[in-house]
Parts: structure tokens; C-alpha cells; sequence
């Protein structure tokens, strides 16, 4: 769904525009189920078109993968918060790792850490 959202380039779809555009079987009903839980969780925001709604990305890919990630950061106690990020660090490739430590230092150097969000994570 939200592939179909982002392909749009910022034109809001109608829930038949998403099932025309991802070209599967779905039924409307279904898109429209799939569209208002996206809407309830912040995926999307919503418009009234008609009788309906048109639906819009909050994020671009990018920023709702690292607000996925943060989500998941936040539901770790306090005191396994560190273990949670070294695990996920661990588990990285070593040009990703290279390239997270490349930005925190970028960070660092323009006074951005603590949460303050940049451009490449889409403000989340």
C-alpha cells in the first residue's frame, strides 16, 4: 500500500486509485481496512475526497523505516537499551556500520545528537 503512496509523488490516492495502482486482486474493501489501520498507526494522513478519503505518505521510505527502528528502541526497558543497540549494531554489515559511525560523527560535529533528526532519517 504504501509503495503504491510513494509512487504517487505526492498526489493523494483514493483507495480504488491504490487498488488500481498496486494491480492485484484485493478487494476495495479490503484496501480501504489496509489505508484506515495505516491512518490509526501515523503511516498516512487522510483527506476527504467525496464521499471517502485520500490518502497521503507521512514519511518517505526512509523515514519510516527509522521511525520503525525507534519504535522498537522505545519498547526496550531503560536498562536493555543498550543491549539492544549493541546487538543491532553487531548484526551490521561492516560498510553500515562504517556508514553509522559516519554519521554520528557528522552529528557530533553539527551539534544534531540527541535525538534532534536530520534530512537523511526523515526527521524521525
Amino acid at each position: 500500500m504504501l509503495a503504491a503512496l510513494w509512487a504517487a509523488g505526492g498526489r493523494a490516492l483514493t483507495p480504488s486509485d491504490v487498488q488500481r495502482e498496486l494491480g492485484t486482486a484485493l478487494a476495495r474493501t479490503t484496501v480501504t481496512t489496509i489505508l484506515a489501520r495505516l491512518h490509526e498507526k501515523g503511516s498516512v494522513s487522510r483527506t476527504r475526497s467525496g464521499r471517502g478519503y485520500a490518502y497521503l505518505p507521512v514519511q518517505d521510505s526512509p523515514g519510516l523505516a527509522a521511525r520503525r527502528m525507534r519504535t522498537e528502541l522505545d519498547k526496550s526497558a531503560a536498562d536493555d537499551r543498550g543491549t539492544v543497540l549493541a546487538r543491532f549494531v553487531s548484526e551490521l554489515k561492516p560498510e553500515d556500520e562504517q556508514l553509522l559511525r559516519d554519521l554520528l560523527g557528522q552529528a557530533g560535529e553539527d551539534g544534531l545528537s540527541g535525538g534532534a533528526g536530520t534530512a537523511q532519517d526523515g526527521g524521525a
